[in-house]
């Protein structure tokens, strides 16, 4: 599959992104008062991860999330994963991720949070015995720690650190058991 027969495709999640991070500003916060007994609109936060690599080796992933702040310490969330690669050194060297993910996380400190997720991802896995690609739903379980630097009244990035703890290095789609993630909130 080529990326021009993707192109569709993309262009419905980045022009997605672009609406949910635009509207985002406008409804989200990262704090919670429970004296003031704010609106569920107000307790959302949005964000997530954005990455993209063009060249012989082109990787895009767009990973979204939205939280909900359920006290002044705790949140949890849901998040998706869709994930383009094209190796355009072996004809037929691309494929599609695509997945979602829950997670909690307690912030232990103001800028310092626990965090856990449970991630399922759907995409094609070598069958040795049948030699042959086939989309499988591999998942993972997440635990680990972060990092949230604020900017601005809403909005900050999350540098999270994780250990995935169902890593099986035969099915999973990342090179090893911890996975380092960057990330923006608004």
């Amino acid at each position: 599959m080529s990326l021009s027969k993707n192109k569709g495709f993309l262009n419905i999640v980045f022009v997605g992104m672009f609406f949910l991070f635009g509207i985002s500003e406008g409804f989200s916060q990262r704090e919670y008062d429970p004296e003031m007994k704010p609106p569920i609109k107000d307790r959302l936060y949005y964000g997530g991860n954005f990455a993209a690599q063009f060249g012989t080796i082109t990787f895009i992933d767009v990973s979204p999330l939205v939280g909900i702040m359920l006290t002044e310490k705790f949140s949890g969330g849901v998040g998706m994963t869709y994930q383009y690669f094209n190796n355009k050194r072996f004809p037929g060297g691309d494929s599609n991720l695509y997945g979602g993910r829950t997670f909690l996380r307690y912030n232990v400190f103001p800028n310092i949070f626990a965090h856990t997720e449970y991630e399922a991802l759907n995409f094609d896995l070598y069958n040795n015995r049948t030699e042959v690609f086939e989309r499988q739903w591999v998942p993972s379980l997440f635990v680990g720690a972060g990092y949230f630097a604020p900017f601005g009244n809403r909005g900050g990035a999350n540098f999270t650190f994780l250990y995935n703890l169902l890593y099986d290095n035969q099915r999973s789609p990342y090179n090893e058991p911890y996975v380092i993630r960057v990330g923006f909130v608004l």
